[in-house]
């Protein structure tokens, strides 16, 4: 039995809720830490580094719900650790007004519970997607569930960034609470009984170690190829994060809303390129993941190659149009990939769909 777009689409809730929980503490914390604190951009730039470098574990959560036999536990238990981590992160940024050595302490056990929910509650989600969505649906639930995942980042965004203000603690611990219960509650509403339906699977009776079971997964060709593939073009994708709008105001004298605005019209492009794969390649079956793959990474490379010529005869040519196409390559490439993903988990030794997802998250 596989997913239908009902169950695809509560799944999808899941990440929302992710992106809702996740963006405070990346994004608005980290305001309150450099402006209202005036802290130094460092500390929240190493706070966010770390949760992202606590989920390296991603292939032991992957792991343990393969071998444990019921991925929605640890589905909830990671975004019980999520949330308890972005309360913890909410309390951390009050503590450090008063007192700066145990506001620290706090922050940086809660962004280490942050990374440690985001794995174990990412991956095991993109391994139920993985083993119970259709191959021919892949496509179009990668889109949905990521296009929810940003539906949720700006929502939180915009809402938290209108009820914060006047800002005072009491009003942040207040939000940031009402924001963790919300995506908790959801999360469980989102994966009840979603599982149950589903062909059942059991625990492994003899489960061998992760070390071992890491490596069986490595030793596969498919697997480690697509392993370096990812780490590869990941890092060509965010090539520009942190230079394009200094870029924009350097060479073409963009005012810091118009290059906010710049950004805007990327991630529009994103939006645009996710859209397209999942309609195209599920609803008109136009192309294979992997040649929509290829269209991606072929189209942001030239797009960026675009962009840095422009530079040359700045500013006669509108760097605009080429953000947007940059985005709507980089839309295309995330979809099409987040998909292959979920077709190569099912590939190789059986049941190790999480180690994989794992890997490659």
């Amino acid at each position: 039995m596989t997913l239908g777009w009902l169950s695809i689409f509560r799944l999808g809730l899941v990440q929302m809720a992710l992106g809702a929980v996740v963006v405070l503490c990346t994004s608005t914390l980290n305001r309150l830490m450099v402006v209202e604190l005036a802290l130094p951009a460092l500390l929240p730039g190493l706070l966010v580094a770390l949760h992202y470098g606590i989920q390296i574990s991603r292939p032991k959560w992957g792991f343990m719900s393969d071998t444990g036999g019921h991925r929605t536990r640890w589905i909830l238990r990671g975004m019980a650790l999520l949330v308890l981590g972005g309360l913890l992160a909410a309390g951390g940024v009050v503590l450090l007004e008063s007192n700066f050595f145990a506001g620290l302490a706090v922050s940086v056990f809660a962004y280490a519970l942050i990374g440690l929910g985001v794995g174990a509650s990412g991956t095991s989600l993109l391994a139920l997607l993985a083993t119970a969505t259709a191959p021919r649906r892949r496509a179009a639930a990668a889109t949905v569930t990521w296009l929810m995942m940003i539906f949720g980042i700006a929502l939180t965004a915009g809402g938290v960034g209108a009820a914060l203000d006047p800002y005072t603690p009491m009003r942040l611990l207040s939000i940031v609470a009402c924001v963790m219960a919300g995506a908790f509650c959801l999360t469980v509403l989102a994966v009840w009984g979603i599982e149950a339906r589903l062909a059942p699977s059991k625990p492994e009776a003899d489960p061998i170690p992760f070390r071992v079971g890491l490596r069986e997964v490595w030793g596969e060709p498919r697997a480690r190829n697509f392993t370096v593939f990812v780490f590869l073009s990941m890092t060509a994708y965010f090539m520009q994060e942190l230079i394009l709008e200094p870029y924009a105001g350097l060479v073409f004298g963009f005012t810091p809303g118009q290059s906010t605005t710049l950004s805007g019209a990327q991630n529009g492009g994103v939006l645009l390129g996710m859209l397209c794969v999942g309609i195209a390649a599920t609803g008109l079956k136009i192309g294979s993941l992997r040649g929509w793959i290829v269209t991606g990474c072929i189209g942001s490379a030239g797009s960026l190659c675009t962009i840095t010529f422009l530079g040359q005869i700045a500013p006669v040519v509108p760097l605009t149009a080429a953000v947007v196409a940059l985005g709507l390559f980089n839309g295309i490439f995330a979809v099409a990939a987040i998909g292959s993903m979920m077709a190569l988990a099912g590939q190789g030794r059986r049941a190790r769909e999480g180690t994989r997802m794992g890997l490659w998250g």
